[in-house]
């Protein structure tokens, strides 16, 4: 089987898309009481078929929906989940520059999955797409990672192993789903790894009674256990970076204190990693990426318009093989353009371009 037959692909994409006018303007009349949820998802339906259209007219073979129907990456998806409550949280980090209020997942009770949470998102998607369609979910450490212990009831949860438990059965739920309806690419999106990148989270989480060391591996085991029962014929990657939102940043250091625990302990088959600036560190951690699994170089900036340079990306590609072979390695943006319904600071012709760069290297430099 070739390496452009099952993802990642040589010229890949992290996810999320620039929300269309069309749809914030329903949002709001919907919020307005103007107009209705059932009008909403037709607008929503609209959007989506001429963002998979364009996608594949640029060449993509991963198509997703651009997270069109969420407003936020992660909230939406573990909001739904019975037990957690999305609450706003003044003592959280602000990202840079921002004084933006931010919201954190609190475990108020035992979990369960009551209903699905995304699977019409990917249904839809799939009946529209021709190429292979990608869906993504927030990792579960990011119930845990945002608030600790304080973030978790003592009462329903006095042992944060049946946590584990019981959040790993409600992904495995949603994943086994997914799969039934034709999911053969999925990505689990979590910050909680590069957060542990940077001295001042890590000194925080020491703060709060947190070890910073252990962490990652207690992450790992979360990851695993939420897609212990992927069936065959299922990729999953992970996706890492220090943060997204209005083209902003939350987080800066290399990969060197979680690598071990990333590439040797979480069971997932690739890495999206962001490599956009300095904030990221070296390629010398990917020495430890194990032999065979992918690697998708976060090279292409979605926090700005400026286009890159190809002979500037095809020679930090050419520094990255030197830690992991050239046919492992993939290139994509280094995050989505809309982690959350607010959009980075670029225009959607902007984001296009970026979309279309991302194609044209991976063919000059992998000839597909």
């Amino acid at each position: 089987m070739s390496a452009q037959a099952v993802p990642p692909f040589r010229a890949d994409q992290v996810g999320s898309l620039l929300r269309p006018p069309e749809i914030k303007e329903a949002r709001a009349r919907v919020e307005r009481g103007e107009m209705s949820a059932d009008a909403l998802r037709e607008v929503e339906d609209r959007c989506i078929r001429a963002a998979v259209a364009r996608q594949e007219s640029l060449g993509l073979l991963s198509i997703t929906d651009g997270e069109y129907r969420r407003g936020w990456w992660n909230h939406d998806f573990l909001g739904k989940i019975d037990g957690v409550e999305i609450e706003i949280d003044a003592g959280s980090y602000k990202f840079a520059g921002s004084d933006d209020p931010r919201y954190t997942p609190q475990v108020r009770r035992k979990v369960r999955r009551a209903r699905p949470m995304m699977l019409d998102h990917f249904r839809y998607l799939r009946s529209v797409a021709r190429a292979t369609p990608k869906f993504t979910m927030p990792s579960p450490s990011i119930l845990y990672h945002r608030g600790g212990r304080a973030a978790i009831s003592r009462e329903a949860y006095p042992d944060l192993d049946i946590l584990w438990a019981d959040v790993g059965k409600v992904y495995r739920e949603e994943i086994r789903d997914l799969a039934a309806a034709g999911c053969t690419y999925l990505q689990i999106d979590d910050t909680s790894f590069s957060f542990l990148c940077d001295d001042k989270f890590r000194e925080s989480c020491r703060i709060r009674g947190d070890d910073p060391e252990a962490l990652p591996h207690m992450y790992a085991k979360a990851v695993n256990a939420a897609i212990a029962d992927r069936p065959p014929g299922m990729t999953i990657v992970m996706h890492t970076c220090r943060g997204n939102w209005k083209s902003t940043w939350l987080a800066e250091g290399g990969y060197d204190p979680v690598a071990r625990a990333v590439f040797h302990e979480t069971g997932v088959d690739g890495y999206f990693l962001e490599y956009d600036s300095e904030r990221a560190g070296s390629f010398e951690p990917l020495s430890l990426v194990p032999k065979g699994k992918k690697v998708v170089l976060g090279l292409v900036s979605t926090k700005t318009p400026v286009l890159e340079k190809k002979d500037e990306l095809k020679r930090r590609i050419d520094a990255a093989s030197r830690h992991v072979p050239l046919e492992n390695l993939c290139l994509s943006p280094q995050c989505g353009f809309a982690s959350t319904h607010h959009g980075n600071l670029l225009t959607e012709d902007a984001q296009w371009r970026k979309l279309e760069l991302v194609v044209q290297v991976a063919r000059e430099v992998w000839g597909a």
